[in-house]
């Protein structure tokens, strides 16, 4: 316990250097229409989770290398992002390169192409999702510890990853929550965040679901993976732009409809994530019949609930005008 409380005291102490930089250098995400925010707030506090994955791996002695360096690189693009917008022509490559490195890890180049081909259509499509689902304050560090949470436990059986990445990744969650996780939040985690964390779990959770031989292990991130899939297409059927920003998700409607504060929302949405992580932690030994009955029958009650609930925005909405 001694060593993880050095590292939140090694992680708090990079956060204020973080925050001091940051301010001296401008790098603050300004308010506009689309924000939910209404003051100028430091962007890139999510950078602690790439400190954190780095402080695991010198520890470690250079455990995962092929993470660390698609991390670190996707990570980079992502904090030039979050200063001067990159065009998406220029963010893919890296974003695909993170992916192609994840597979090194795993070992998976001896897999079908065909596989492989559809693991990084998936890897890049939860890149961007869990990049677009940062919106209000708390919800990304929030639901990653949920997520997190639901492999932790799973990981804590079999032991496919090295437990001491996930505490310490959750740890600087912790400690970027204490910026984050409030009314007014002192930073956001900017695209350097939401990017990194979201590669880590993506080679966090494959690794489970490959090792173990258990799709169902997919559902400890179906609450985003629901919310951004039906925006995605409801933006379509809008005709809007897919690039550019908006306020669709549930989650922004919440906010601005029905008034809910950010903490609330984001609590709404990590206690959505937890009860399904003990469905999850239910079945995930149990038959692939009966993984993948349980999966369709929770992306079908996510789906109804998403559902009712942009009914019920919608008509408010509509009474309201």
């Amino acid at each position: 316990m001694e060593k993880y409380g050095i590292i939140a005291v090694l992680l708090i102490v990079l956060s204020m250097v973080y925050m001091k930089i940051a301010d001296k250098f401008n790098i603050i995400d300004k308010p506009n229409h689309r924000s939910s925010h209404t003051i100028p707030t430091i962007r890139g506090g999510g950078s602690l989770f790439l400190f954190a994955l780095w402080i695991y791996f010198i520890i470690s002695d250079f455990t995962y290398p092929y993470l660390v360096l698609g991390v670190s690189l996707i990570a980079i693009v992502s904090f030039v992002d979050d200063i001067k917008t990159l065009s998406s022509k220029v963010r893919f490559p890296f974003q695909l390169i993170a992916v192609i490195l994840v597979f090194q890890e795993m070992g998976l180049f001896d897999t079908p192409w065909w596989s492989l081909l559809l693991i990084a259509i998936v890897g890049v499509g939860f890149i961007n999702f869990y990049n677009f689902m940062d919106g209000i304050n708390g919800i990304t560090g929030l639901y990653s510890l949920a997520v997190f949470s639901g492999l932790y436990v799973i990981n804590q059986e079999v032991l496919v990853i090295d437990q001491d990445l996930l505490r310490i990744v959750m740890i600087s969650l912790v400690v970027f929550g204490y910026y984050n996780f409030r009314k007014k939040a002192r930073c956001f985690a900017g695209d350097i965040g939401s990017i990194s964390i979201a590669v880590i779990l993506f080679y966090v959770g494959t690794s489970l679901v490959y090792k173990l031989n258990a799709p169902v292990i997919i559902l400890c991130s179906v609450v985003y993976g629901v919310d951004a899939i039906i925006t995605l297409f409801y933006r379509k059927y809008l005709g809007e732009k897919l690039t550019d920003p908006h306020r669709h998700h549930i989650y922004q409607k919440l906010v601005d409809v029905s008034g809910l504060s950010h903490m609330k929302v984001a609590i709404s949405y990590f206690m959505l994530q937890l009860g399904i992580n003990i469905v999850v932690l239910a079945t995930y030994q149990k038959s692939i019949q009966v993984q993948l009955i349980t999966f369709c029958c929770v992306v079908l009650v996510c789906i109804s609930l998403y559902l009712v609930i942009f009914n019920y925005l919608k008509s408010k909405k509509l009474s309201e005008a």
